[in-house]
């Protein structure tokens, strides 16, 4: 007997009935345990999916159908005019005619702008508002207006700074007179008159008081040279008699300062004149 011939019968006798396969059961559940199988477990699944579309149903009718939301609100924006350079009756009726209403209103000084009338506004010019928005503005108080200060007889220095610093602007000149050199002898506009700022003021300096040239007075006779020299801002000091044995009464025989010599007005010139040896009073002409 062969080997192999041996082991197979041994394997058939002991595999008997239980190595044939049963029969493959028809119908069975895709999910074992979840799902019963056969037909129960069929109508179960039908009546799960038929409650799931008429809970969906059911929503969506009573959503849509008995209980519809209310529509969104489309908002209806109004474009913002332009308020500036209106007063506020103007600018009002502007607003009331797009649907917009007046808001807080602020007021400035402006430099330009007359008194009353608006200078900005929140929101700008152009942009969008809903109906009854506020729309708030800024009108002028006009121009600010102030005196010009007192400078007269002040230092050019010290006038400038206070006139820059009371917000003018300057201008500065220069003229002869009698008021010492480097002071203020006026303003433009006057001391105490009020205008607008900015504004500039012309500022006028002495250059001290002007210059005059002597004339040549000798040989003239007394009054004639007197004449002269108050015609010229000038003043007659001490008049010095010079005895001439009768000859040159009354006439200029010297002077000082010379002819020719430039002095300030108001000077005094010292006259020398033809007589009988004795000093005349100043006032006394004769």
């Amino acid at each position: 007997m062969k080997l192999g011939s041996s082991m197979r019968r041994r394997r058939g006798a002991s595999g008997g009935s239980s190595g044939k396969r049963g029969p493959k059961r028809k119908g069975g559940s895709r999910w074992p345990g979840l799902v019963p199988s056969g037909k129960g477990g069929q109508l179960l699944l039908l009546a799960v999916v038929a409650l799931l579309a008429g809970s969906g149903g059911g929503y969506l009718y009573a959503t849509q159908v008995v209980f519809p939301a209310d529509e969104a609100e489309v908002a209806d924006f109004r474009s913002v005019p332009d308020l500036r350079g209106m007063n506020l009756e103007e600018a009002r009726t502007a607003l009331n005619d797009m649907g917009l209403e007046l808001g807080e209103v602020d007021s400035i000084r402006h430099p330009e702008a007359s008194e009353s009338r608006i200078v900005g506004q929140t929101p700008l010019p152009g942009q969008l508002g809903v109906p009854g928005g506020l729309v708030d503005m800024t009108i002028s108080l006009g121009p600010e207006r102030r005196p010009v200060p007192d400078v007269s007889r002040l230092i050019a220095s010290r006038a400038l700074t206070v006139l820059q610093t009371t917000g003018f602007e300057v201008q500065v000149d220069s003229t002869e007179s009698d008021a010492p050199a480097g002071r203020v002898v006026e303003t433009d506009p006057a001391a105490g008159e009020e205008v607008t700022l900015p504004s500039a003021v012309r500022m006028t300096v002495s250059l001290g008081p002007p210059l005059v040239e002597l004339p040549d007075l000798v040989g003239m006779q007394e009054a004639r040279a007197r004449q002269i020299l108050d015609s010229l801002g000038l003043e007659v000091g001490e008049v010095q008699a010079q005895f001439r044995f009768g000859f040159n009464q009354g006439e200029v025989l010297g002077q000082l300062p010379e002819a020719g010599t430039e002095v300030p007005r108001g000077s005094i010139v010292r006259l020398e004149v033809g007589g009988r040896g004795f000093t005349r009073d100043p006032q006394d002409g004769t």
